[in-house]
């Protein structure tokens, strides 16, 4: 990125992190988090952002709540010029707008008395964003050419306050209060003291631009006791206005299809994040709890011997995207590319792993209709395989009968173990925090391992029988039946067995 530069002093990066959604960050400010040895974060930054710091980046909290602050303000100016005179990238990643009531013109101010070069990358601050997201905007041609920006972490009762409440009051405008909801109550007074109408529409939005979003409505009279009965707690935004009224036209965040659904994902983590994210795209507030590891075999042997032989086979069939990666990182080991395959008729069990084999450079020639094993075999059974060597490169365990199906229609099975499905491990803290706090709405399985694995999980820690009873949403038969043999109730399963095909079923479940 051009915009980073070397120095001796090293350089800051003031990176406004946005309001909470982490699609909301700009592309400088990930490419500056993408490249920091040192990334020093606030409370409101989201673990996903900070998952696209290097992997050997340090990662320091200095985030601050009422009455406890990890770090006084000074100690974190002093902290940035520290790791900068050390000749490091430090990405100091702010929530919102580093300028907007994040104290970044403050540490900006210290570093350009310690000399150390500083960059500010704006951010998409919660003023504007939360409303938005919340169907309300600021300005609107009929109701609100103005707009202010306004502390409420002020008190508005203290002497010498900073703000002309009385000019607020009589503003016609809307009034945007960010972290103001303990001093609610002491804000709408103060405005309706100062002349402005107590049936003022006012909304309140608390953890605006995530899954946990909530919104109440009301007026300047009403709206403290509508959020204390909601129980909305910091962070969160108020505003003042006739544009509040718009809401009930404009709430597209909160009227998609899976808002507020908590679904949890059992699928490998380096599969769930495309899960994630269409389920997040939906609405739901997804909590990924990788149920399996997939690790490499503990020997090669197998799968080395196949490749050395790749000429005496028919077939070879994919039934799973880790399959073809695991075998073509083995195949470029051996020094071989996609032109070893020629010759040999490949098949594969879905659309991913179509794409996995096709962005290998192979075009596959079987796809069946149905995609799981028994679809595969059957598919399959309309070539003359009679006689036929067919290789399989599967996990050391699979779950389904296919290698005795070929079997049974004549041909020569080879499956070769490819990689390993392990069992991770989590302590009990964790699991009780994942599921014990906060009811999950509906539990995802994409394998029977993934059924077997959550339920040893579970057992382990003692938790199995306070979650057995949420619904279940499983990718395919194969995957239902173990669920439902484990005691689970499963309430979805698509026609397709696909992700997508899932997330649409898992939408149409919530419909009905």
């Amino acid at each position: 990125m051009k915009t980073l530069r070397n120095n001796d002093k090293g350089v800051v990066y003031l990176i406004g992190a946005g309001p909470g959604d982490p699609d909301l960050i700009t592309v400088k400010g990930s490419e500056c988090l993408r490249m920091a040895d040192v990334v020093v974060y606030d409370k409101l930054v989201g673990e996903s952002l900070l998952s696209l710091a290097r992997n050997d980046a340090e990662l320091i909290y200095v985030g601050k709540m009422r009455g406890y602050h990890t770090m006084s303000q000074g100690e974190i100016n002093e902290l940035l010029i520290e790791k900068a005179h050390k000749g490091l990238k430090v990405a100091r990643l702010k929530g919102g707008d580093p300028f907007i009531f994040g104290r970044g013109g403050e540490e900006a101010m210290e570093l350009s008395e310690a000399g150390v070069p500083f960059e500010v990358i704006p951010g998409v601050t919660s003023a504007i964003a939360v409303p938005t997201y919340a169907g309300i905007p600021l300005t609107h041609r009929d109701l609100s050419s103005t707009t202010c920006f306004i502390t409420g972490h002020e008190d508005p009762t203290k002497k010498g306050s900073n703000i002309n409440w009385d000019s607020l009051a009589q503003s016609s405008g809307t009034l945007v209060f960010l972290m103001g909801i303990g001093n609610l109550g002491r804000i709408t007074s103060r405005l309706i003291h100062g002349g402005k109408p107590s049936d003022t529409p006012a909304a309140v939005i608390g953890s605006g631009t995530t899954s946990q979003q909530i919104t109440t409505t009301g007026t300047l009279a009403t709206i403290a006791q509508q959020v204390k009965e909601a129980g909305i707690a910091p962070p969160g935004v108020i505003v003042v206005g006739d544009v509040v009224n718009l809401r009930k036209h404009l709430r597209w965040f909160e009227s998609r299809p899976l808002f507020g659904k908590r679904i949890l994902i059992t699928r490998p983590e380096e599969q769930a994040t495309d899960f994630a994210r269409i389920l997040t795209g939906l609405g739901a507030r997804c909590e990924v709890f990788p149920t399996i590891q997939i690790v490499p075999p503990e020997t090669w042997e197998g799968m080395d011997r196949a490749i050395e032989s790749l000429s005496s086979y028919e077939w070879i069939l994919f039934t799973s995207v880790n399959g073809v990666n695991y075998f073509f990182e083995r195949l470029t080991q051996a020094g071989k590319d996609a032109r070893s395959l020629a010759g040999l008729k490949v098949g594969v069990i879905g659309p991913k792993t179509q794409e996995a084999v096709c962005a290998r450079g192979v075009s596959p020639d079987l796809i069946p209709d149905t995609y799981w094993t028994e679809g595969l075999a059957e598919a399959l059974g309309r070539y003359p395989v009679q006689g036929k060597r067919i290789l399989i490169p599967r996990p050391k365990i699979a779950g389904d009968d296919l290698s005795k199906l070929l079997q049974d229609l004549g041909a020569v099975v080879d499956e070769v173990e490819a990689y390993l499905n392990r069992r991770p491990e989590y302590g009990r803290d964790t699991l009780k925090e994942t599921f014990l706090n906060g009811r999950m709405d509906l539990i995802t399985f994409t394998s029977p391992s993934t059924v077997s694995n959550f339920v040893e999980i579970c057992k382990d820690a003692d938790i199995y029988t306070g979650i057995s009873g949420i619904p279940v949403a499983s990718i395919g038969p194969v995957t239902a039946k173990r669920a439902t043999e484990q005691g689970f109730t499963v309430a979805v399963m698509p026609d397709e067995y696909t992700i997508d095909a899932l997330a649409d079923a898992i939408v149409k479940y919530y419909k009905e």
